[in-house]
């Protein structure tokens, strides 16, 4: 039964400081016995002022980022779920990455990297308006880490929750387990964060863990919080809340899956729908 930690982050807009703040829980975190470290959407920088936020991301930060994480994951013997973090294109636009980082590789071994495939532009009632497509492009690939301590492992970010067809996709791969990363704002939180989140480990028959960002942070955005893990069942088994930036742990039974699997086969029974 392998024990995951959830670092529930509240990132500033200072890549350096973020980055020790994740070194030193994922040292903790493997010092716990656990397996896997999750950590949120954009965990190394949250800055809503691209301008900014640009000459880090257009020069070495995010390279350095991915070298001490990929050498923690080996010194401390922990593989580190990056939720994200922006990376520069040819074109000018920016990914918005996942990275997987295991603890069997060496640190000259890439990560396994997903981008993200929605893009979170919206005007909410409240007056928030985002529109991430001005600075980001969309990821075109379903990614899945084999062989993790979980099992299989979906990669998605955020606002990929809303869109069924990509956990169907994961789903289809037959995924133990799928992280949802996330920064999501209070007024959605509130609303649709658990209900979500639930519903896709029902469809997938999977674990959901959703590592979350919390509080009022540095750029003047807040965040929800309420780190989930999601058993495939529509269980919660943990609930980080929205008080507290720290580690949550939790045993994952993965003997769950198949039991689950087996009294409600909705992956096997699925069937094509005709346009």
């Amino acid at each position: 039964m392998p024990k995951i930690a959830i670092f529930q982050m509240n990132s500033s807009i200072k890549p350096k400081n973020n980055l020790n703040h994740i070194v030193t829980n994922a040292e903790y975190a493997a010092s716990e016995g656990a397996r896997i470290l999750f950590l949120p959407e954009m965990a190394v920088m949250l800055d809503r002022d691209r301008k900014r936020a640009a000459k880090w991301v257009n020069g070495d930060g995010p390279r350095a980022v991915a070298d001490q994480l990929s050498y923690c994951a080996t010194e401390f013997g922990i593989d580190i779920a990056l939720g994200s973090q922006p990376v520069a294109f040819a074109n000018g636009k920016w990914a918005n990455q996942s990275m997987y980082f295991s603890q069997g590789n060496d640190a000259s071994v890439d990560p396994i990297t997903y981008d993200k495939m929605h893009m979170f532009d919206v005007e909410l009632s409240t007056g928030e308006t985002w529109r991430e497509s001005s600075a980001y492009e969309p990821g075109r690939e379903v990614v899945a880490v084999e062989d993790t301590p979980l099992g299989r492992l979906g990669l998605t970010i955020c606002y990929d929750m809303r869109f069924p067809a990509l956990f169907e996709a994961l789903g289809r791969r037959q995924c133990d387990a799928i992280a949802v990363p996330a920064a999501f704002t209070v007024p959605t939180g509130r609303d649709h964060w658990h209900v979500l989140l639930r519903a896709r480990a029902i469809e997938a028959s999977a674990f959901v863990i959703a590592a979350a960002q919390v509080g009022k942070h540095e750029d003047g955005r807040e965040t929800y919080g309420h780190s989930l893990v999601v058993d495939p069942w529509g269980e919660v088994l943990l609930d980080m809340g929205d008080k507290w930036p720290g580690v949550g742990f939790c045993d994952i039974d993965l003997s769950r899956i198949e039991e689950v699997r087996a009294q409600l086969p909705s992956l096997a029974n699925r069937r094509k729908i005709p346009n």
